[in-house]
């Protein structure tokens, strides 16, 4: 009897030992950790801290077994990320309707995150839709303008046109780009079941347009009044994306600026869904937002950077992520204006973006993303002081008067303001009316305008000047002649 119960026992217990599979839990495990890469790209979209990106329908997805792609991942592990032996990542981050959507082209959500690998620092630039840059061999345009007008004629260039648009804007690569449409956005929260945002303030737009009553005989049936109490709220895919576009609120949240500071808002309610734990564990719920982010996501990256990005990002937290978003208030580098067409534009305030340009470059070096320059004492600061006239050669409406504030700052003095006879030249000139006599003054305005000069008149300025003779015999004449262009 007893040695019938020992070996009940010994049975029991050697049942109850499960065989050990190490090589198949290591290889799930690993499994886990690439796939959760992909997930990130969701939050990529509207955030600066992880990228990762899928192929296109042909890509790794379709072409492999299931353990090659494992096998594919792990050889990914060694390859290099562009921008990171010079210590600095840039990502263009975009976000647009897509094609169920009016205008649907239109880049919604214009966002430039640098990634700083030796210290695991972020930061993020949102850069308002209405924002007039130049655009090579078509003027100037607003800035969410490109990706649609690229599509139409390239289809799939958009988002490459737009960042190498800002590449050349801000003197700097922009290593990768990352574009996901409002449909795909929507999937992503709803399969993670929503998010919980910490609301600011309370929001009311009673102008949100409802999708398909655009056309609305009743005119007020076109609209539906969206409510947010301020504090935490649980928003599902719809509602997140209704916060992050509403730009007709009451108050303090009815501007573009302020929607873009709400976009940062669910950067942050999404990262922390995506890395929680009960996301992390479950393979079925990663399986399906790698499908959603498959068919609405466009980028360059690779499945070796998406793989090294992890392996660089995935410990960043809160802390290390600065965000600013560019305006038009106080110290800030954009003014309002109007196009010649009577558009809203933002513009830069001393006409150009040299000021940007220098900003976006060190902003690893400047706190708290703040945008705010303080004014030093130019090294250009001209002892002896120059006069100079500027026409406005573009379509941007008091570009040569913004031009003017700039330039006074060097002791450059201004006699005349005036639309030039003739637009949409590409290239700023300086007409050299002192025949060399003032070199220093002459490097000064080329190196702030990107200009050429010449001591030759054209045939339309010699008439002009002779026109503007006639009227007013008071003229002064400017050692300068500044005939802004398109660049």
């Amino acid at each position: 009897m007893i040695d019938f119960q020992q070996k009940m026992q010994e049975n029991e217990t050697s049942w109850q030992k499960e065989p050990k599979k190490p090589n198949k839990v290591k290889r799930s495990l690993r499994l886990f950790s690439y796939m959760l890469v992909f997930v990130i790209i969701g939050f990529f979209i509207f955030s600066s801290t992880v990228l990762m990106s899928s192929q296109s329908s042909e890509g790794w997805l379709s072409e492999n077994t299931f353990w090659g792609k494992i096998k594919h991942l792990t050889r990914a592990m060694d390859s290099s990320l562009e921008g990171q032996t010079e210590d600095r990542i840039n990502i263009l981050l975009l976000g647009m309707g897509g094609k169920n959507h009016d205008g649907g082209g239109l880049t919604d959500t214009i966002m430039l995150a640098s990634l700083k690998p030796s210290t695991k620092e972020v930061s993020m630039i949102s850069l308002p839709r209405d924002m007039s840059i130049p655009w090579p061999d078509h003027g100037w345009i607003k800035i969410n303008n490109i990706n649609a007008y690229a599509e139409v004629s390239d289809p799939g260039s958009g988002s490459q046109e737009l960042a190498m648009s800002l590449e050349e804007l801000l003197n700097m690569k922009i290593h990768y780009y990352v574009r996901i449409d409002f449909d795909g956005f929507i999937k992503v929260i709803d399969e993670l079941g929503g998010v919980e945002v910490n609301v600011d303030n309370t929001l009311d737009d009673y102008r949100y347009p409802i999708k398909g009553q655009e056309d609305n005989e009743n005119y007020f049936s076109r609209f539906e009044h969206l409510h947010f109490d301020e504090g935490w709220q649980k928003m599902d895919g719809q509602l997140a994306l209704k916060y992050a576009r509403s730009r007709h609120a009451e108050g303090i949240e009815g501007s573009d600026f302020a929607r873009a500071r709400r976009q940062q808002k669910i950067i942050e309610a999404v990262k922390e869904e995506l890395f929680s734990s009960h996301t992390f564990l479950r393979p079925g719920l990663i399986s399906k937002i790698i499908g959603h982010v498959n068919d609405h996501l466009d980028t360059n990256l690779s499945i070796g950077e998406m793989v090294k990005f992890w392996n660089l990002f995935k410990d960043v937290n809160g802390d290390s992520i600065s965000n600013s978003v560019l305006d038009d208030g106080p110290g800030g580098f954009l003014v309002a204006s109007r196009s010649t067409a009577g558009a809203y534009i933002l513009i830069p305030r001393f006409g150009n973006y040299n000021e940007l340009k220098s900003y976006v470059q060190n902003i690893f070096s400047n706190s708290n993303g703040d945008t705010t320059v303080i004014a030093e004492e130019s090294e250009n600061y001209l002892e002896r002081p120059a006069t100079i006239e500027i026409l406005n050669g573009t379509t941007v409406g008091g570009f040569a008067a913004l031009t003017a504030e700039g330039l006074e700052s060097y002791n450059f003095h201004i006699t005349r303001l005036d639309n030039a006879p003739q637009v949409n030249d590409d290239d700023t000139i300086i007409f050299d009316l002192t025949y060399g006599e003032k070199l220093e003054a002459l490097k000064v305005l080329k190196n702030e305008l990107n200009a050429s000069s010449t001591i030759t008149l054209p045939s339309w300025l010699i008439e002009y000047i002779a026109t503007n003779a006639e009227e007013n015999s008071n003229l002064i004449k400017p050692d300068f002649i500044i005939f802004l262009g398109n660049n």
